[in-house]
């Protein structure tokens, strides 16, 4: 690829990259909280704030909405300008959208707030992978994209933990507000510790033409939101699903235009011969599909226990709890043996997951009919906790695994926008599921037949899985 002539960072000692990685996944701790811990607080914000539902609707989706569609070209731009630069605008931006967000008087600004903070979140997102891929080699990158997993992993499950305990503590007006709040002290060390520890120059400076593919850039953007506006906000506007047609169209032109860019001797802003990988093809594939159907559990949980069971926001949030623990334990093994039998814990992830999917359903319908105690949800969703971490780590590692370290920004942004995309598209069906099955028969069938959509997801995922598992064994064997 056409690039400028740059200073590249200098390498960094193992003492020093072990440090850098304390400090990016503190920091992509608290963008990815950010995403869960607004599910338990949402009826306080309605409360405190007089919001409408379509006001509680735009807190979730202006995240989202941003957070997706920024993703790719800030990859691009770390991968050219400097990882480390554009790391710590995205903390930044991030850091003070959350003093707004919890200083917020009314719903409009909330929801403006919330717009900035998913912007600089995927601005900062992509350069903790880029960062990871180029600082860590063999072992030490599995064992790094093990630590990025339980980050992930307890990062969706501890979020509604975290926001019960602040509203039961602090009340629903401070306890909400908190919820942004705790973001800063986290934004403004890390952002001090990142100028100190980063490696040398922040900025890339070249001396030939800088290439950002501008026009690129743009395409992918309006064509991501485009694409994911319907599936946040269709079910308020169904007018917004006419926009799936334009967001397809934009992104096939997109495609045409890179393939053009490229051609003509330039730097496109995606590789498109990285879909040639098939490691990174495949794995992008099952974070999209995994996140699509598993991001809903949370969100389902919480909606289902504190409105059909009247569980308090702390209460829901601790039955999640031996989730995220597990979480975090399967991620550090999956580290430690991602080289060795990484795609074999995928698969066993998928299953886990399933298993874990059918048992919750089993819990809501015995609660149901038998009166079985429903804090045997918390046994039945620790499979689900399980399962994090032996795929999203794992399958970060393999999926970057071969790509060239010029491309890893970009490609760590389509990787997560695959699973921004999924994420969206997901939580839009899945609950539209929960709320018209709901109106006709009642909460609890509402659970069992949106949890036995979401299993059917994660047995696609596990077809993925295998047939890349069996790819990999005829590519090991074709070597030896």
């Amino acid at each position: 690829m056409p690039q400028r002539d740059q200073k590249l960072p200098e390498p960094l000692s193992s003492a020093a990259r072990w440090r850098l990685l304390g400090v990016l996944l503190a920091t992509m701790f608290m963008s990815l909280v950010s995403v869960s811990i607004v599910n338990v607080v949402l009826p306080s914000i309605e409360s405190t704030l007089g919001a409408t539902e379509a006001d509680m609707q735009w807190v979730l989706a202006g995240y989202a909405l941003t957070f997706g569609v920024v993703l790719v070209a800030a990859g691009r731009a770390g991968d050219v300008l400097g990882r480390g630069v554009m790391f710590v605008a995205g903390v930044i931006i991030f850091t003070l959208s959350s003093i707004f967000a919890g200083l917020a008087p009314d719903p409009t600004s909330l929801n403006i707030a919330r717009f900035i903070m998913g912007f600089g979140s995927g601005l900062l997102n992509p350069q903790v992978m880029g960062m990871i891929q180029q600082h860590f080699k063999g072992h030490e990158r599995g064992r790094a994209y093990g630590l990025l997993g339980t980050v992930i992993g307890v990062s969706v499950a501890i979020g509604p933990v975290l926001g019960g305990f602040l509203i039961g503590w602090l009340g629903p007006d401070a306890g909400w507000r908190w919820t942004f709040l705790i973001n800063v002290p986290v934004g403004i060390i890390a952002v001090l510790l990142a100028l100190m520890w980063l490696p040398r120059p922040l900025l890339i400076r070249g001396t030939g033409k800088l290439d950002l593919d501008p026009v690129g850039g743009v395409l992918l953007a309006v064509g991501l939101l485009a694409f994911l506006l319907p599936f946040v906000q269709g079910r308020e506007n169904p007018a917004l699903w006419a926009l799936l047609v334009v967001g397809l169209a934009i992104l096939v032109f997109w495609v045409y235009w890179e393939k053009k860019y490229k051609a003509r001797g330039r730097a496109p802003m995606v590789e498109l011969s990285l879909f040639k990988v098939s490691s990174f093809t495949n794995g992008s594939l099952i974070a999209g599909l995994y996140f699509m159907g598993v991001s809903s559990v949370w969100v389902l949980v919480a909606i289902y226990v504190q409105s059909a069971l009247d569980f308090s926001a702390l209460e829901a949030g601790l039955i999640c709890l031996p989730a995220a623990l597990l979480s975090a334990v399967s991620s550090q093994l999956a580290g430690n043996y991602v080289m060795s039998i990484g795609r074999k814990m995928i698969v066993f992830g998928t299953a886990s997951a399933l298993f874990g999917l059918l048992a919750t359903v089993a819990v809501v319908e015995l609660e149901a009919r038998a009166g079985l105690n429903i804090w045997w949800m918390m046994l039945a969703l620790s499979f689900i906790g399980l399962a994090q971490g032996f795929i999203i780590s794992p399958n970060q590692t393999l999926t970057l695994m071969e790509v060239p370290l010029e491309n890893s920004g970009s490609a760590g942004g389509l990787m997560q926008t695959s699973q921004r995309i999924g994420t969206a598209v997901g939580i839009a069906v899945i609950t539209a599921i929960f709320y018209g099955v709901n109106h006709i028969s009642g909460w609890t069938n509402a659970m069992s037949l949106s949890f036995a959509a979401i299993a059917l997801l994660v047995l696609i995922t596990m077809c993925v899985a295998i047939g890349d598992l069996r790819r990999g064994q005829r590519d090991e064997a074709a070597v030896s």
